[in-house]
């Protein structure tokens, strides 16, 4: 039998917490809507699951997984200048682009609430629980696994977007990390979408 299965296998189960949990996440918010809207849903699987794993399972502190406003004076800063460097990047995209216009033209009920609710929760799974649980193990390579999720989460959106999410994913997982905060990277995104959405939908 011993020749059979190999060599004992040894695994990190933070690991396979984060890794498994995370992916029938993704899963069941693209199958399964559990409340009337969608943002919801969001709010419940990507923070309250996450977080409930994080205190009673892994039984740490969600500060050492990004919940915290951690360097905030960088955070500002960085903050500014993602949105300063993707706001002529989204305006040209919201006025030029089909695929773009066509796909959030509809989304601009709610705004900005719906957009702060919907991605609230998405930031923290990827820019707080994987990317400071990978980090852990696998340092700074960390930046790169959780880019891979994040853009495979894009499918179905915008060709042009897809495509940008690993590496976009990589730069928010850059400024979570240099922060030590999911916040800064949540509020650039915020302000990309619900920007994209007024510029698709002829608001601005």
């Amino acid at each position: 039998m011993k020749k059979l299965l190999g060599e004992k296998i040894n695994f990190d189960w933070n690991i396979i917490v984060i890794t498994v949990v995370s992916t029938l996440l993704l899963i069941t918010d693209h199958y399964r809507q559990i409340t009337d809207h969608k943002y919801y849903d969001r709010i419940i699987l990507y923070l309250l699951i996450p977080l409930f794993f994080i205190i009673f399972v892994q039984r740490e502190s969600p500060a050492q997984y990004g919940f915290t406003f951690g360097d905030w004076k960088i955070g500002i800063l960085l903050t500014l200048i993602g949105i300063g460097a993707t706001t002529p990047l989204m305006w040209f995209l919201g006025q030029s682009n089909p695929s773009m216009i066509n796909y959030y033209k509809g989304l601009v009920g709610g705004l900005p609430w719906s957009t702060f609710l919907d991605l609230f929760g998405w930031e923290f799974l990827f820019r707080g629980w994987i990317l400071f649980g990978y980090h852990k193990k696998f340092g700074a390579d960390a930046l790169w696994l959780q880019a891979v999720p994040f853009a495979m989460a894009h499918i179905g959106k915008p060709e042009i977007e897809t495509l940008s999410t690993i590496f976009g994913g990589f730069v928010f997982g850059w400024v979570a990390w240099r922060t030590k905060s999911f916040v800064w990277p949540f509020l650039i995104h915020w302000f990309i979408n619900t920007f994209i959405i007024l510029v698709s939908s002829g608001r601005i």
